[in-house]
């Protein structure tokens, strides 16, 4: 009589490698970059000129001819502060309204002053570019003269572009379009993380130890091998 002995291996449960998260893309990535910095500098630029003055007391006003160039161009923006008449000097550049014709505002350079015994205060100016003083002498009757401060290049050109009704109707358009835009890509943000939460792989073989027999668990858990005996006459 022959014992012959029959193995029979235990299964082994094999789990998948979790999935790894893709980052988003560096097209992605630039194109929110570029939109978010566009938005900074429109932001800065609308805080700067529109709610600054009223904030930190400074004017703003555009350059329109040459007679101040090179160092004030046509289209930049003088930025003008207060300053006490008192302290004025010759070499300053003021912006004033002039005394004669439509008393535009002119920014100018100082070059003499004449301060009389009841206190008033008169001046000649001149351009920069100009070959002669201006033809007129213009009385200062307020405290404060404004006082050129800064200028910033060509952005006077940009806003007269920017209150033409063509370009106008057409920023609102696209100012609407981006909101949108910027809006459904939020959106889409949001659900792809959410699909990307729910495609988490589930394990079969988990879920069949959670709902079958007993003796099922205990061999995923404890993978042995079962010997089966026959016996031969």
């Amino acid at each position: 009589m022959s014992t012959i002995h029959a193995t029979r291996a235990g299964r082994h449960r094999v789990e998948a490698p979790a999935p790894v998260a893709a980052g988003p893309s560096w097209g992605r990535r630039i194109g929110r970059w570029a939109a978010n910095g566009v938005l900074l500098v429109c932001v800065l630029a609308f805080f700067a000129i529109a709610l600054g003055p009223h904030l930190f007391g400074y004017r703003t006003a555009t350059m329109l001819t040459g007679s101040m160039e090179p160092g004030i161009m046509p289209g930049d923006v003088v930025v003008t502060v207060p300053k006490p008449t008192s302290e004025l000097k010759v070499g300053d550049v003021i912006s004033y309204q002039i005394p004669i014709e439509d008393h535009r505002v002119e920014t100018h350079r100082v070059t003499k002053i004449v301060r009389g015994k009841d206190g008033s205060t008169t001046i000649r100016t001149k351009g920069d570019n100009n070959p002669n003083v201006d033809p007129w002498t213009a009385t200062l009757s307020d405290d404060t003269v404004w006082e050129a401060r800064a200028v910033v290049p060509k952005l006077g050109t940009a806003i007269r572009v920017l209150r033409t009704p063509a370009v106008r109707h057409g920023v609102f358009w696209f100012a609407f379009g981006g909101l949108i835009l910027l809006g459904l890509t939020l959106i889409w943000g949001k659900e792809e993380e959410g699909a990307d939460g729910d495609d988490e792989p589930h394990d079969a073989d988990g879920d069949a130890e959670g709902t079958g027999s007993g003796d099922t668990a205990d061999n995923h858990a404890n993978p042995t091998h079962e010997h089966e005996e026959v016996v031969a006459a």
